[in-house]
């Protein structure tokens, strides 16, 4: 059976700054690299220099049939002190841009990704006095190179963010690590979902993009007797961001997995031999539970998929995992959903956040060579891309 998507269905595959460029020298995962290096995170280095290589990136999507590339711009490279802009890098970025363009890939570009510049942190990060104005002229610069861009995102999973950060608040008490079950902190949601309404509306009437921002969608469902806790968490975890989005012109989905919450709260994935190389189950359903809930939160606000993949060795597993994942999808948009994109996590193989071992890419890369090597998957969803439709027999 043919499964057709609608016509101007975005199709493309995302990738991060930090987990491919290389030598971000002044942004806090760098520094955070160095200083835990002997807690076993791992070190970026030259990354896939894509810094250098992202045209030949991009050229792989385009002439495999994709339509859209997501890719975030660094704001450590473009404001590498306060208030003093790098040109060059602007320059740089916008090569990027027209590059995807003359590609016949529509740039979906993400201008914060995780990273922050330093300085940022050593002002206290997003509890700082001036978080929000900080962010506020990094987004006004990058407006300037912007033009012509149709899908923008102002901050990429907020709520993983103010997980992270919220572990590094604790910490900074003398607190443990909370290497299981962290919520995100919600004092700093509330200052990521003030610096977005701040920026969001700045970046539509500068440069008339649809913008909006990606949420870490966690699928997550009540176990028996648990929907009070179930509503908390979900609310802490996600619904918090969603509702932020009302006034959007997007809001991206992103969804890996999916897990139970109980009274204690969420339910750590067993080990299984199905896990990923992340650990996480293997849930390619979570696609739509994310999509619908959504939807039921935001209603007619229009969804992007900004990310969805699996970390595995195993390309075929990958190509089921994605055909289920995107069936469910197109079960959602049949219920009237309005998905708008299917950008796949990730283009390439790249440094997982501190590991280089899970690979998500569509892409494998020799890290000492950076030679690029399609994996089948890349093919196959190209295939899907070119002729807009799935083939789910």
């Amino acid at each position: 059976m043919t499964r057709s998507f609608p016509d101007g269905f975005l199709w493309g595959a995302s990738t991060a700054a930090h987990q491919i460029e290389g030598n971000n020298l002044n942004n806090d995962w760098w520094q955070l690299e160095h200083t835990a290096a002997d807690y076993g995170v791992q070190f970026s280095g030259d990354a896939l220099d894509s810094y250098h290589r992202y045209e030949e990136d991009m050229r792989l999507l385009a002439e495999a049939g994709f339509n859209a590339y997501r890719f975030s711009i660094e704001w450590s490279r473009i404001e590498p002190s306060p208030g003093k802009f790098s040109r060059a890098v602007l320059a740089h970025y916008r090569r990027m841009i027209d590059t995807a363009r003359r590609l016949g890939l529509n740039p979906v570009v993400t201008l914060h990704h995780f990273t922050h510049p330093i300085w940022f942190g050593e002002r206290g990060g997003w509890l700082g006095e001036h978080a929000v104005e900080d962010f506020t002229r990094y987004v006004e610069q990058a407006c300037t190179i912007l033009d012509g861009v149709e899908w923008v995102c102002t901050i990429n999973e907020p709520n993983v963010l103010a997980v992270n950060h919220g572990q590094l608040r604790r910490v900074a008490r003398g607190e443990d690590y909370q290497l299981v079950g962290a919520l995100p902190d919600s004092e700093i949601g509330e200052a990521l979902i003030e610096a977005h309404r701040a920026t969001a509306p700045l970046v539509r009437d500068a440069v008339g993009a649809k913008t909006g921002w990606t949420v870490a969608n966690q699928a997550l469902v009540p176990a028996p007797g648990a929907e009070a806790r179930h509503a908390e968490v979900q609310w802490i975890w996600e619904d918090m961001y969603l509702k932020a989005a009302r006034d959007d012109d997007y809001v991206g989905v992103q969804s890996y997995t999916s897990q139970p919450v109980d009274e204690n709260g969420v339910v750590p994935h067993p080990d299984h031999p199905d896990n990923t190389l992340m650990g996480w189950a293997y849930r390619p359903d979570a696609l739509e539970i994310a999509v619908r809930h959504t939807h039921d939160v935001l209603g007619g606000v229009p969804i992007l998929v900004t990310e969805n993949g699996i970390a595995t060795p195993d390309d075929e597993r990958r190509i089921a995992y994605t055909k289920a994942a995107l069936q469910g999808l197109r079960n959602a948009m049949d219920d009237g959903i309005d998905v708008r994109a299917y950008l796949h996590w990730s283009l390439l193989d790249n440094f997982e956040w501190g590991r280089w071992e899970p690979t998500f890419g569509l892409v494998a890369v020799d890290r000492e060579t950076f030679e690029r090597r399609p994996k089948p998957s890349l093919a196959w969803l190209g295939g899907i891309a070119r002729t807009n439709a799935l083939q789910t027999r």
